[in-house]
């Protein structure tokens, strides 16, 4: 667990988040495969905590989805009232170009988190970019 930048400024739009993760991640260039996360309330704000989960698989792996869930419903209901934003950053080597493997992570988060509040960027090769969007009205709450 890494404690994410101080900042003050909520996250508003599908480009703050962008914004935010690069400022997150730093200089996004990774020698193997991580998943990370962090959570937004309603307003905007970001908890102060960002988990990697590094070693992941090229592929989705189901055991791992389904502790992904766990954990985002835990935090979903003791810091956020039951209501927030799961942000995720998928981060490997290679080039900065969407793959196979990075549209069968984002299908395989679809599926377990279809009814949650969630969005997913690609971190490689120095670069940030949009995998899947939060869903409409999340940042204009």
């Amino acid at each position: 667990m890494t404690i994410s930048p101080p900042t003050d400024a909520p996250v508003r739009s599908t480009a703050d988040l962008t914004d935010r993760w690069l400022a997150v991640l730093g200089t996004p260039e990774f020698a193997g495969r991580s998943l990370w996360l962090t959570w937004f309330g309603t307003d905007g704000r970001q908890l102060p905590v960002v988990i990697p989960v590094d070693d992941l698989p090229p592929l989705p792996d189901q055991v791992l989805l389904v502790g992904l869930r766990d954990v985002h419903a835990t935090v979903l209901g003791d810091q956020l009232g039951g209501e927030g934003h799961l942000a995720l950053a998928l981060c490997r080597p290679g080039g900065p170009e969407i793959t196979a493997d990075d549209e069968a992570w984002a299908e395989a988060l679809r599926s377990v988190l279809d009814e949650a509040s969630w969005s997913l960027h690609l971190a490689a090769a120095g670069n940030v970019l949009p995998l899947a969007d939060a869903p409409s009205g999340m940042w204009g709450r």
